[in-house]
C-alpha cells in the first residue's frame, strides 16, 4: 500500500518518524476478540428508529486546510491574508472560483463532486470545529482527538473502541466488528473488540498459491490446535476472519448508482468498504486514513498537492454516496476529520503552517445535511485564536457524541467521552421511539427512571440525556404533549411488552 493513504508529509515531525510496520493478521487483532463465534451471515431488516448505522471514519492525516476545503468567501480578511492561496469568490470570472453553498461558504473546484450529496441533504459541513487543546504537534493532536479526551496523556483507549466495547454487537453472530484499513489499528479503535487491521481487504489471507489455500488453512489449524490461549484463540480468529472475507468478491464488486471510485489506495479502500457493508457480515465500523495534508510548501490549491488530495477525497466520497445511498440507501454514517487546521495567513513558501480550527464532513441519509453548520467566529484581527488562526467554536466531541448517541445507539457517552458533557448540535435527523426516554433505541425498564426524571425535572433530564427530547420520546399517548397523562400508557406499554409504545 502506498504511503499516500498513511500520510507522508512535509514537516520535520513527519520526516523524522520512520514508517512503523505493524504485524497484519494475528498480531494486530485486539485481545478483546479472543472469544470468536462463527455463524453464517444473517441479514437483518432495517428499522429507521432502532437500527444502528455503520460508521466509516476517515482521518485526513497531516492537518488539512479547512479554509480551502470549505471556503469562507464572505470574509474579506480571508482574501487579504491569502494573496495566492485564496479560492476566488463565486462571482469571480476565474475558472478556479468557488461554488457557492449558502451565500457565505463555498466549495473549491476540486471539491465540487460533493455537490450532489450536499444538494440531496446527505452532506453536512461543520466549520470552525476542532479540539480544545491548542497543540500544533501532529501526533499529539491526533492522539488527543482519537482518544476523545484532549490533554489526557494517561488515556490510551480510543473513543470508537470504547463505544464498541460498551455496546452490544449489531449482529451477535459476527466475529468481526471493526476493521482498520491500515497496517495497524488506529488510535481511535484501540480497545475495540473483534477488530483487526487489514491494509488491503482483497489481499487478506495466507500467502501462497491459490491451489494450496485449503491445505495451508488446515496446517495452521493443526499447528495451533494444541497451544494454550490466547495464542490459539488469536490464530483461530484470524483464520475465521480470512474465511469470512474470502466469501466477499472485492475484486469483482460492482458498485451501484453509477458510482466511479477513484483509482489508488484511498479509492480502493472506499470501494472495498462499500462491498464489506453490503455483504452484511456484522462490521460496525471502518477506519481509513488519507495522508499528505501537511502543506507547508507549494500547497497547490488549484493544481498540485492539495488539489490532488481534494480530488481523491471528493470523488471517493461522491462515489460512496452514489453507491450506498441510491434507492432507500444504507444505514451508514461517514465522518471526515483532521487533527487541526492551517494558519489563516499563507507563508512565504506558497503554503500554510499549523493552525487551529478546521472543518468536519458528515455524510449519510440520517445526517441533517444540505448546509454548513457553524458558529462562525470571523477572521478579522481580534477574532483569531492566538491572533493567527481560525477559532474553534464547535468541539469535535459534540459532533461525534451526537452520532454515537443518535446513530450508533449508544447512550453511554460518559464512557465514550469521559468527563465531557456534549452540546447537541442537530447534525443527525432525530428518530426516537415513544417511550425511549433514555434514547438508546429500545423501550424497556431502563426507561422508567428517565421517564420519572423527565416528568419531575425536565432540566435534569436534559442534562442526564442530552439531545433526548422528552416530548418526542415521552408523548406515549400521541396527543402532542408530554405530561402526567402519558404515565398510564407508558406503564401499559412496559407491562404488555409492546416494545415501541407507539399508539
Amino acid at each position: 500500500m502506498s504511503d499516500n493513504i498513511r500520510g507522508a508529509c512535509g514537516c520535520p515531525e513527519y520526516r523524522e518518524l520512520s514508517r512503523r510496520h505493524f504485524l497484519a493478521g494475528a498480531g494486530g487483532i485486539s485481545l478483546a476478540a479472543l472469544a470468536p463465534a462463527w455463524l453464517p451471515r444473517v441479514a437483518m431488516a432495517q428499522d429507521e428508529c432502532t437500527d444502528r448505522d455503520v460508521l466509516v471514519l476517515i482521518f485526513l492525516r497531516g492537518a488539512a486546510d479547512g479554509l480551502t476545503l470549505c471556503v469562507p468567501h464572505g470574509e474579506n480578511a480571508y482574501y487579504a491574508a491569502r494573496p495566492t492561496l485564496a479560492i476566488p469568490r463565486p462571482d469571480d470570472p476565474s475558472p478556479n472560483r468557488a461554488t457557492d453553498l449558502d451565500g457565505f461558504f463555498g466549495l473549491p473546484p476540486a471539491m465540487t463532486p460533493l455537490l450532489p450529496a450536499y444538494q440531496s441533504g446527505h452532506l453536512l459541513i461543520a466549520h470552525a470545529t476542532g479540539s480544545t487543546d491548542a497543540s500544533r504537534s501532529h501526533f499529539e493532536a491526533q492522539r488527543y482527538m482519537e482518544v476523545g479526551d484532549p490533554g489526557n496523556d494517561a488515556l490510551f483507549t480510543g473513543w470508537l473502541g470504547r463505544h464498541l466495547l460498551s455496546s452490544a454487537p449489531m449482529n451477535p453472530a459476527s466475529i468481526l466488528r471493526a476493521i482498520a484499513i491500515s497496517y495497524g489499528v488506529q488510535q481511535s479503535l484501540v480497545s475495540a473488540p473483534h477488530t483487526i487491521p487489514i491494509p488491503d481487504l482483497d489481499a487478506f489471507g495466507l500467502s501462497g498459491a491459490a491451489g494450496t489455500a485449503a491445505a495451508r488453512s488446515a496446517a495452521i489449524a493443526d499447528m495451533y490446535a494444541g497451544v494454550p490461549d490466547p495464542l490459539r484463540a488469536v490464530a483461530q480468529t484470524t483464520q475465521q476472519t480470512i474465511d469470512l472475507l474470502n466469501t466477499i468478491d472485492f475484486a469483482g464488486y460492482a458498485p451501484a448508482g453509477g458510482a466511479l471510485y477513484p483509482t489508488g489506495t484511498f479509492g480502493t479502500a472506499l470501494r472495498s468498504t462499500a462491498a464489506l457493508i453490503k455483504a452484511e457480515v456484522g462490521v460496525e465500523a471502518v477506519a481509513i486514513d488519507l495522508g499528505g495534508w501537511d502543506t507547508h510548501n507549494n500547497q497547490g490549491v488549484f493544481t498540485g498537492t492539495m488539489s490532488g488530495l481534494m480530488d481523491q477525497l471528493s470523488r471517493g466520497l461522491a462515489a460512496l454516496h452514489a453507491d450506498l445511498f441510491s434507492g432507500n440507501g444504507r444505514n451508514v454514517t461517514v465522518v471526515v476529520q483532521s487533527e487541526f487546521g492551517r494558519r489563516l495567513a499563507e507563508n512565504g513558501s506558497f503554503g500554510s503552517d499549523h493552525g487551529h480550527g478546521n472543518v468536519m464532513l458528515l455524510l449519510g441519509k440520517h445526517i441533517a445535511g444540505g448546509r454548513v453548520l457553524s458558529n462562525w467566529p470571523g477572521l478579522s484581527p481580534g477574532q483569531l485564536f492566538e491572533n493567527r488562526d481560525l477559532e474553534v467554536t464547535i468541539d469535535f466531541r459534540d459532533i461525534l457524541a451526537e452520532i454515537v448517541q443518535g446513530r450508533l445507539r449508544n447512550a453511554d457517552l460518559a464512557t465514550v467521552f469521559p468527563g465531557y458533557a456534549p452540546t447537541i448540535r442537530g447534525v443527525t435527523n432525530a428518530c426516537f421511539r415513544r417511550g425511549d426516554l433514555n434514547c438508546d433505541g429500545q423501550v424497556n425498564n431502563f426507561d422508567i427512571d428517565p421517564f420519572v426524571l423527565a416528568i419531575t425535572s425536565p432540566e435534569a433530564h436534559a442534562v442526564a440525556y442530552p439531545g433526548c427530547d422528552p416530548v418526542a420520546t415521552g408523548d406515549v399517548n400521541g396527543d402532542g404533549l408530554f405530561n402526567n397523562f402519558d404515565i398510564d400508557p407508558f406503564t401499559d406499554c412496559l407491562v404488555n411488552g409492546t416494545g415501541d409504545c407507539n399508539p
